[in-house]
Parts: structure tokens; C-alpha cells; sequence
């Protein structure tokens, strides 16, 4: 049930130069697969709207452009200065608003009695689909996650953040366990990142992770970090389970997507368990006395990592969906081995549909997924299984 702890030594983070000579059967066996973290070149965000239109000819965040076209936006506003619960406060403030802190905050040697504000997490291409930013790279194409929220329209995880020299974000690992990207359009950053398993020899007494991995109390404790500078126009991929602590060089904007598919959704289903184990463990002296124990442990389990046991089965039936009815209307593919594996195309869709099937078998043989009441579940889970095992044999 623990996640995967990577066991080769790491020294260094491998560059992607060429988009031309880099296919995505590269990046899916030697990345994804293998749990690596990359750094692709400037050249892959070239021909982003956001690459000529947010950013100055010296490199500088075009703030007149962004007023013109999103100053009325509400964005979320971390500030930096200040630790709650490991990590920062946020508040909304209008995106006109927090640039001209941005400008105030520079004019004044970055100082300012508001302290170190960073705009994270702002949804901007939920709220401004049709605006010509950037074009997800193909590597990163295959996303279940914001696959599975865009059908149920509830939410994405799609990202935009801007910060000045000096913002950063504090030690933790994404969501879910999921890949993230990262493109600055602008700006540099210094990531600091930890392979899984490191991370166990930083936590304290009580078993948290700490909330600055430069404190100097740590510095005898904590495995050295691979450090990445990443320039203007370059993407960070970042993979499952790595945590890592972020710091922006320069002012900087930038782009990020967490995502998920078969490649390490055993990742976001390990998670699930640790943090279900944990939930258990905290209310466990109720167990005898409450009414709908495990039910009432998948509540807490929801608010605490967005998702309960019930709805990683839907998110596993909606990924799905769309795969079988693909293998359905497509024409017969060879499956010889040593074929490419290119996204989106039909070999793609029936490794996806091995890997949800391997995953659904997981969950139905959990022990904390037979208590709960499934009665209601469309298709029951059986029929679900039955339906992937159907159309993957149709493939053979």
C-alpha cells in the first residue's frame, strides 16, 4: 500500500532539446513509466499566444496586456509570509488589484506591509476557454484527471500562477500523487525536488513533513535535493509522489497542469488507502459506537483528499467509457509487440483500459470498498469489470 520509493540514485534532471526528434513513445516509456522528472527546452512553448502576448521584450510580465484582457478576474492570493497549517493563507482579490501590488511591491525594493503575495492556482482557462494562451503539449495529453472533471463539470485542475523575485511555495507533493507540468512563460524558478521515500527522513516526531526543507534545523537530516533551474519558455515535468519546494528567480508567470492516467493512477489509489488507514485510525475509538463507521470514514476521507472510494470507482467507470466505445468504432489494431505507442491513438486506449481494469480489481478486492453499500453504483462494479475484460479481449 505504500507508495513507490524509486531505487536508483538520482544526480541530475535529463533536458528534452528537440521537439522534433522527441517522440511521445519516448517520453511515455522513459519518463512516465520510469517516474522521471525532465526538463523540456523553450522550444516547446514557442508558439504559445501567451509567449508573445504576456510577456515584454525583456522578459518581463507585459502587466498591460493581462489588465487589458483578465483585470476584472478574481484570482486566489497566497501570501507568503505567512504559515497556516503548512502552507499560506489565500484570499480573492481582483487580478487589477494584486498587479498593482505587483508593481507597487517591485517600485519599493520588494517591500510591502501586505508581504510577499503570490497568485496561485488560478483557474484561468476554465474561466477564459477561448482565449489563445498555450496548447497542452502532447506528452501530457493523456489526462484523466481533468478528463474525468471536465465531464462532470465540477472542476479542473489546470493552473496559471504569477509571482514576483522571491514568492515560492512551501515542501509538499501534488494532489492525488498525481504528474504535474510546469511552463514559465515568464520568469525563472529553482525547484528543489525529492524522489518518493526521501521525503520519510524529513518528517518530525509526530510524523509531519516539514513546512521549509532550507530550515536550518534540518539541514543534517534532509537528503540533498535535486536542484532544477528553470528558465523562460522551459517545462518541468514532475512526477507522481515527488515532493518538492518551488522559488521564483525573477517575476514569473507560469503554467501547470496535475494530471493522472495509467502510467500512475496505482499512485492516486495508494494514496487513497494511507490516507483511508489514517482516517481510521483518528476516529477508531468510535468505531464500536458509531453508527455507519466506515461510511462516515469515507466522508473525512473526501474533505481531505477530494475524492472517497465511491467516486475513484466513478472517475475509473468515466474514464472508461469513452476508451470501450473507441475500441468499439475503431478499425482492428495489430497489438505486435514493439509497436509505438502514440497518444491518443487505439494502442493508447487499450493500455488505458488494462490499467483501469487492474486498478477496479484492486478496489473491488478491498476490504474497506466490500463494506460500503455499492447498491447504487451504475454499472455495479462487476458489470463494469465485465465490460473492460470484453472489449480487451475484443483486441487480442
Amino acid at each position: 500500500m505504500d507508495l513507490q520509493i524509486i531505487p536508483r540514485p538520482w544526480s541530475r534532471v535529463e533536458r528534452v532539446e528537440d521537439p522534433a526528434a522527441f517522440r511521445y513513445d519516448d517520453f511515455f516509456h522513459k519518463y512516465m513509466m520510469a517516474n522521471a522528472p525532465c526538463l523540456f527546452s523553450a522550444e516547446f512553448s514557442r508558439s504559445w499566444g501567451s509567449r508573445r502576448s504576456w510577456v515584454t521584450a525583456d522578459n518581463k510580465p507585459n502587466w498591460e496586456q493581462l489588465l487589458r484582457v483578465f483585470g476584472d478576474a478574481i484570482v486566489p492570493v497566497a501570501n507568503c509570509d505567512v504559515k497556516e497549517y503548512n502552507a499560506n493563507p489565500k484570499e480573492l482579490l481582483p487580478l487589477r488589484e494584486y498587479i498593482a501590488y505587483w508593481r507597487e511591491y517591485t517600485e519599493n525594493g520588494r517591500r510591502s506591509p501586505k508581504g510577499c503575495l503570490y497568485l496561485k492556482d488560478w483557474h484561468m482557462k476554465r474561466e477564459f476557454p477561448d482565449q489563445d494562451v498555450y496548447d497542452t503539449p502532447v506528452y501530457f495529453s493523456s489526462d484523466w484527471l481533468n478528463e474525468y472533471w471536465d465531464a462532470i463539470g465540477m472542476d479542473d485542475y489546470r493552473f496559471v500562477y504569477m509571482g514576483p523575485v522571491g514568492s515560492w511555495t512551501p515542501f509538499h507533493a501534488d494532489v492525488f500523487r498525481s504528474y504535474s507540468w510546469s511552463a514559465n512563460i515568464c520568469g525563472r524558478k529553482k525547484w528543489l525536488l525529492f524522489p518518493p521515500g526521501q521525503e520519510e527522513r524529513l518528517r518530525d516526531r509526530s510524523g509531519h513533513l516539514p513546512y521549509d526543507v532550507t530550515t536550518p534545523s534540518l539541514q543534517n537530516s534532509c537528503p540533498p535535493p535535486l536542484e532544477v533551474i528553470q528558465e523562460a519558455g522551459e517545462i518541468i515535468f514532475v512526477p507522481s509522489g515527488w515532493h518538492h519546494q518551488v522559488y521564483n528567480l525573477e517575476d514569473t508567470i507560469s503554467i501547470n497542469h496535475n494530471w493522472v492516467n495509467g502510467c500512475n493512477v496505482s499512485f492516486m489509489w495508494s494514496l487513497l488507502q494511507v490516507e483511508l488507514s489514517a482516517v481510521q485510525r483518528e476516529i477508531g475509538e468510535w468505531k464500536e459506537t458509531m453508527d455507519d463507521w466506515e461510511q462516515h470514514c469515507q466522508i473525512i476521507l473526501k474533505s481531505c483528499t477530494g475524492i472517497d472510494y465511491k467516486e475513484f470507482f466513478t472517475f475509473l467507470k468515466i474514464i472508461a467509457a469513452p476508451r470501450i466505445q473507441a475500441l468499439q468504432d475503431s478499425p482492428e489494431v495489430s497489438t505486435t509487440q514493439g509497436r509505438s505507442l502514440m497518444a491518443p491513438g487505439p494502442l493508447h486506449v487499450q493500455f488505458d483500459l488494462r490499467k483501469i481494469r487492474e486498478t477496479l480489481l484492486l478496489l473491488m478486492d478491498n476490504k474497506d470498498f466490500r463494506k460500503l453499500d455499492t447498491e447504487m453504483l451504475q454499472p455495479r462494479p462487476e458489470e463494469l469489470l465485465s465490460e473492460l475484460e470484453s472489449a480487451i479481449r475484443s483486441r487480442v
